[in-house]
């Protein structure tokens, strides 16, 4: 186990970490899709004081989502099914990834696509700006076209075949992250066979399937019916992830992210066998969630006499 510190003071960093081969500040992120595409949080937050920004996941084209509504709140989280919106790489790259620069911060960004040749050219895309990224973190819970629309992140074949394709289009040194789907019984086989494929890291995990239903009107909630369920209704299942493939996989990076919105809850999942953590649906609700993060890890590293 590897329980590091934080923050004190806004004015303190934690120790830096890697993460693989990428070093971070500290082992604090956020989770993509719940920071935005730049410096949103910048009005509550020290950009340059957390081990990275994940931006939200981009395609190489604009894509309108899924219809309304698209959020739902839980009595434990929320579950949506916003659709991956966004106006793509080329937009970002001129529009957002600027202004995360001018705020000093670590910057991932986070693919996506229908099918492995989109995943490709959004990383090639993204290769002529390589280095002003920390990593590309592949999100692999989305439908695939060329398959009866089944989620890539439970087929280890296309996973394997998004990451391969992701891989070869970015230069050696910008490592590639593998964000994984809990919903599987695969979970460590489909693990080993994106890292086989060069990714470097996993991040562990993705959002849960789930629905929920309006008994007045006897419908779903949600636009598109089911969504992903997110936030501390999560937790358990994150950690347990994080454990299994650790155990598994001794040697691997592991980012754990699921239901985190306390030091304790991080903490769970670097005692689970995480090396960072990133922090997503409680910024939703406190925009300064990823800082009292930080701030509580460090004083429970202070309190246990944890210092690496």
């Amino acid at each position: 186990m590897n329980v590091t510190g934080g923050v004190a003071a806004p004015t303190e960093a934690f120790p830096a970490v890697r993460v693989g081969s990428v070093h971070l500040r500290n082992p604090v992120m956020t989770a993509s899709g719940t920071a935005g595409y730049s410096d949103e949080l910048s009005a509550y937050v020290d950009l340059s004081s957390l081990g990275a920004v994940v931006v939200k996941s981009l395609a190489p084209f604009a894509w309108q989502g899924n219809s309304a509504p698209r959020v739902h709140a839980l009595e434990a989280g929320m579950i949506n099914a916003v659709g991956l919106q966004g106006g793509g790489v080329a937009a970002w790259i001129s529009d957002s990834l600027p202004r995360l620069v001018a705020r000093r911060a670590s910057v991932v960004a986070s693919v996506w696509g229908f099918r492995p040749s989109d995943y490709a050219e959004a990383a090639r895309m993204l290769a002529p700006v390589a280095d002003q990224l920390v990593a590309v973190e592949v999100n692999l819970s989305c439908p695939n076209l060329d398959h009866a629309r089944a989620m890539i992140a439970h087929d280890a074949m296309l996973s394997h075949e998004v990451i391969t394709a992701v891989r070869a289009e970015l230069p050696a040194s910008l490592p590639v992250w593998a964000k994984m789907s809990p919903n599987t019984d695969r979970l460590v086989t489909i693990a080993e066979t994106v890292l086989a494929a060069g990714a470097e890291t996993l991040v562990l995990v993705n959002t849960v399937l789930g629905m929920a239903i309006d008994t007045m009107t006897r419908r779903p909630v949600l636009g598109n019916g089911g969504g992903g369920v997110s936030g501390a209704a999560i937790h358990a299942v994150a950690v347990r992830s994080v454990f299994d493939v650790r155990v598994a996989l001794p040697h691997v990076p592991i980012v754990g992210v699921g239901g985190i919105s306390r030091a304790h809850d991080a903490i769970e999942l670097l005692m689970a066998g995480a090396n960072a953590v990133q922090v997503g649906t409680a910024t939703f609700a406190d925009p300064r969630a990823v800082t009292k993060v930080m701030r509580g890890m460090q004083r429970w590293a202070q309190r246990h006499g944890v210092r690496s």
